[in-house]
């Protein structure tokens, strides 16, 4: 038997102080859940919200595609993609656009929206929330949906985004029940109180609207320097996230408001300044194991008129560089940057699958190879093959042929 110096009895007292920081460390970092993250979310201001705008985005979509992307070669071009990986990427591309590319829409009643008088905002929140139901009734639903209200910035915006919330969803379930991924965009976070309180007012609308508690959950914009690092020079995300008491789903970064609060001229306002990538690396080490999902911002150089092709080349590149980064998911603001979403998403999965396959079939079948994977790391690899198995870049088919593992492995494999 080994000898030891130590008295068992003595260490055991010590250790079984660590007790309570496992239960904390559970709680708060449950790791990813089950529910998949769309790959993009698409804003539509309220007043333009009607009962085709599911499909007159696709619609729009596919006729930039038709006529700007007609084949393999010409995405290749635009966005300098190896054409190999395009003769891939693009039919599943088109597949997606001619099936339902929206997978997750807000319905703007802040920047987007303006200000409309209440009257004109309340008819708005009547009138959107029937088109949500009758999309549910339908089963044309995204897989997420909801609507961003005003920040609580001043008495009469809270006022104002508090009544619209209500309006909204008093007229949604009386038509039915909450939809599944519904979720609030709750914008321009500068102390965690506003979080407390838009927290009490979920809670109050769950009681008087007859839903269970925690059914309404919301997502914090960051686009505030005071949402990085608070008045007392805290670091102020953890914070917000503790006091959303469970029901922050989504952490969703402003680009055009963060980097003018960081006094940036228009010229400098965009995704990849060095100040963007300053606030989205605190995003991620806030919501690291929390279960939180992410989402990079947007891009106002559209692909329209006679920039379609520039602004299709600047969305695929800013595109790229959020995946590159971590994101998996970002801010869409016209039809035409689905093009260039899917295709992004899709020829990133594509370029690293084989070497990634690799990796992950010598890590199930513990046969060593090149590189000496952890198991943190094949959950990585495997959670790259199930976000391509959700989104559409691959099928169950290709997964088995490069991984020779089945589809329902992959997803094992990806949850651990």
């Amino acid at each position: 038997m080994v000898g030891t110096s130590l008295d068992a009895a003595e260490v055991e007292r010590r250790l079984s102080r660590l007790s309570a920081v496992d239960e904390r460390v559970a709680a708060v970092y449950p790791g990813a859940g089950a529910a998949r993250q769309p790959v993009h979310t698409c804003y539509v201001p309220a007043g333009d919200v009607r009962a085709d705008t599911l499909r007159e985005w696709a619609r729009q979509a596919s006729a930039v595609f038709a006529e700007h992307v007609a084949d393999a070669a010409a995405l290749a071009e635009i966005v300098g993609l190896d054409p190999a990986i395009a003769t891939a990427v693009h039919p599943r591309v088109a597949a997606k656009l001619a099936d339902a590319p929206v997978e997750d829409l807000r319905i703007d009643f802040e920047d987007g929206y303006g200000r409309s008088g209440d009257d004109v905002e309340d008819a708005d929140a009547e009138r959107t929330a029937g088109v949500v139901a009758d999309w549910a009734a339908a089963g044309t639903l995204p897989l997420g949906v909801g609507l961003r209200v005003k920040s609580f910035d001043g008495p009469e915006s809270r006022t104002r985004s508090v009544r619209t919330l209500d309006a909204f969803l008093t007229a949604l379930l009386r038509r039915g029940p909450l939809p599944d991924g519904f979720v609030v965009t709750f914008p321009k976070v500068v102390d965690v109180a506003q979080v407390e309180v838009f927290v009490e007012v979920l809670g109050l609308l769950e009681q008087r609207l007859g839903l269970p508690d925690g059914a309404l959950r919301f997502e914090i914009q960051v686009e505030t320097t005071q949402s990085i690092v608070d008045s007392d020079g805290r670091f102020a995300l953890p914070r917000f996230l503790r006091a959303g008491a469970g029901r922050v789903s989504g952490l969703h970064f402003g680009t055009y408001d963060y980097t003018a609060a960081c006094g940036l001229t228009a010229a400098h306002q965009h995704l990849a300044h060095p100040a963007c990538d300053f606030a989205r690396h605190a995003m991620q080490v806030a919501a690291a194991g929390t279960g939180v999902f992410l989402s990079d911002g947007s891009t106002n150089v559209l692909p329209v008129g006679d920039q379609v092709r520039h602004g299709l080349r600047t969305h695929w590149e800013l595109v790229r560089r959020s995946l590159s980064n971590g994101y998996y998911q970002g801010w869409d603001l016209h039809p035409g940057q689905l093009i260039t979403r899917y295709a992004a998403v899709f020829a990133a999965f594509r370029e690293t699958a084989p070497a990634e396959a690799r990796r992950l079939s010598d890590y199930v079948s513990a046969s060593g190879g090149a590189v000496l994977d952890e198991p943190a790391t094949a959950r990585a690899l495997a959670a790259s093959f199930v976000r391509a198995l959700d989104n559409g870049g691959i099928d169950a088919a290709e997964v088995q042929e490069l991984t020779g593992t089945t589809e329902q492995k992959i997803r094992e494999l990806g949850r651990l």
